[in-house]
């Protein structure tokens, strides 16, 4: 197999899954041969990322290194890893690689624009781990935005729970959990909100919730980034 768009994923698979399928629908086709060829490679043993941020887990680097030499033997000419809070390691994966890696925080922040003016607010939903590193702050901070998530009480009780709920399948569970968590930044003041955890557009989206439209979709923006660059490079 040569010449193929790989996925480092697993993290987890329902998220991998939903990021397959937000391709395939962002990719304009007519037939399937005019679809973007994948190699996706779903480890959910790849070790917890949150605990290796937070400081009493190991590194999954290692095992993140692996996956993507794998995608490299495999034929893949760009790589995209569908985990936020994994992109913490983005810099140390893509340092070294052949092939171009897709920055899903690039992605995600580049869409902000169709949502919201500089110097508005930006919401945050993700896990501890994501918003530990300041790796969307800094992005947004950089684009002109501000940006505002959620208070420790509800990440405990209620944000990082519904995650949790999505990994165990429960996404209509989790849904409702999380949508008045995005209702109140929007009504505290922020212009849009990143669903920078790729478990929770799939919570959203079981239960059919109208705040999406205020919602910028981290796995659907690296799946049309994803798009983008495999048009241009065609």
């Amino acid at each position: 197999m040569q010449d193929v768009l790989g996925v480092l994923g697993g993290m987890g698979p329902l998220a991998t899954a939903d990021f397959f399928r937000k391709l395939v629908a962002a990719t304009p086709a007519d037939s399937d041969a005019a679809h973007i060829p994948l190699l996706i490679l779903s480890d959910p043993r790849i070790p917890p990322r949150p605990a290796a941020i937070l400081g009493d887990g190991p590194s999954p680097l290692p095992a993140l290194r692996a996956a993507r030499d794998k995608l490299l033997a495999g034929g893949a000419c760009v790589i995209a890893m569908p985990c936020n809070t994994a992109h913490y390691w983005h810099r140390d994966l893509a340092d070294g690689c052949p092939v171009p890696f897709l920055s899903i925080v690039e992605a995600s922040c580049g869409e902000v624009a169709g949502l919201a003016n500089p110097g508005e607010e930006i919401g945050l939903i993700a896990t501890r781990a994501t918003l530990a590193t300041k790796l969307y702050e800094s992005r947004l901070g950089s684009l002109g935005y501000l940006a505002t998530v959620p208070d420790d009480v509800t990440m405990d009780r209620v944000v990082l729970p519904a995650i949790e709920l999505v990994k165990q399948g429960h996404v209509a569970q989790a849904g409702r959990l999380l949508e008045p968590v995005v209702s109140r930044l929007l009504e505290g003041g922020a212009r849009a909100v990143i669903l920078a955890c790729t478990e929770t557009p799939l919570a959203l989206d079981a239960v059919a919730s109208p705040l999406r439209d205020r919602c910028i979709d981290s796995t659907a923006a690296l799946a049309r980034a994803c798009v983008t660059f495999w048009q241009t490079r065609r």
